[in-house]
């Protein structure tokens, strides 16, 4: 068992999870409604993650959410059998959405072809990929990545994708 943990979830604009369509509650602004689910990871629970997985999750609207009860620690992601909507993070608007989404654009561009030798291909999709947003240009950034030099190249890639949001967003 461990205590409880302070965690981050993205949902939709209705505050709905994308993956189970569960509507989450959010109190006037104030901590929402304790939930309790089964843990089994990819399967079951309050699906959450570390500020550094941001990046591996990005959705319309951000969430502090306070995880408790029974909570596994995956790679990419926290499971817990309870969990409760603390607050919308704000700062996660449609400026820094935009502001990301070029940022990674820029990176996947630079990678793509500011060195040797240069991956057209992958270059060739990135201005296209803009209008799909975050969630696409931060994988074809981190893709890119994972071309040039591997798996720890793509980690490292969404890592310091992970560190600017933090940042951005005073987490």
């Amino acid at each position: 068992m461990v205590d409880a943990v302070i965690a981050y979830k993205f949902l939709t604009s209705e505050a709905t999870s994308p993956f189970t369509g569960f509507h989450w509650d959010l109190s006037d602004g104030g901590p929402g409604s304790w939930i309790e689910a089964t843990v089994e990871p990819c399967r079951s629970g309050i699906h959450a993650c570390r500020r550094d997985g941001l990046s591996l999750w990005l959705g319309r609207e951000l969430y502090e959410v306070e995880l408790d009860g029974h909570i596994v620690t995956e790679p990419t992601k926290l499971v817990a059998s309870r969990a409760r909507l603390l607050r919308r993070i704000d700062a996660w608007d449609d400026r820094l959405r935009d502001e990301y989404t070029r940022m990674c654009a820029e990176r996947a561009h630079h990678l793509a072809v500011g060195t040797s030798p240069a991956l057209h291909n992958w270059d060739a999709v990135v201005e296209p990929s803009i209008p799909e947003g975050p969630a696409l240009l931060g994988f074809v950034a981190a893709r890119i990545a994972e071309e040039r030099g591997g798996r720890p190249a793509y980690l490292a890639e969404r890592a310091s994708q992970a560190r600017w949001l933090v940042e951005r967003l005073a987490l």
